[in-house]
């Protein structure tokens, strides 16, 4: 890097870059203790295309979430690239994110959408959900950011 970029990066350093605005709340759909999905194992909807409740001896954190396991390997391959399982929308119904709103779920109606895991309040919601799938994805990911400044803390 040549000294020109080095100081452009060092002021921008210091002065705060601010054209990558992240937010620093946090917006979660969590029980009590802080658990993530119910408790589900977030790597066996993908390795084993159904919820799988976890057990609280395989845990992991992540963004403020608790999240358990079934095994060892699914803990090692969550802590691995965590954000490759992770819940979009907070764990929240991605149809009410779609619609601006924070809905709970149940775990039995999730999805995976493009390598990314959806969950719906219910099997009818995410039927409707999945009549306009890419529109309704492309709403979501429009909305959560709103819902996260306005409902997140």
């Amino acid at each position: 890097m040549n000294a020109m970029k080095k100081i452009v990066v060092l002021m921008l350093l210091l002065w705060g870059f601010p054209a990558l605005p992240q937010s620093t709340k946090t917006l979660l759909n969590l029980d009590k203790n802080g658990v993530a999905i119910q408790g589900y194992d977030p790597v066996a909807f993908f390795t084993q295309s159904k919820p799988v409740l976890g057990n609280p001896q395989f845990q992991s954190s992540y963004k403020g979430a608790t999240y358990y396991f079934v095994s060892a390997e699914d803990k090692k391959a969550f802590d691995a690239a965590p954000a490759k399982y992770e819940p979009q929308f907070g764990g929240f119904c991605a149809y009410g994110v779609a619609n601006g709103k924070t809905v709970p779920i149940k775990v039995e109606a999730f999805q995976i959408v493009n390598g990314r895991l959806l969950l719906q309040y219910d099997l009818d919601v995410r039927d409707k959900f999945n009549k306009d799938q890419a529109g309704n994805l492309q709403k979501a990911d429009q909305n959560w950011p709103g819902l996260l400044e306005k409902k997140g803390h």
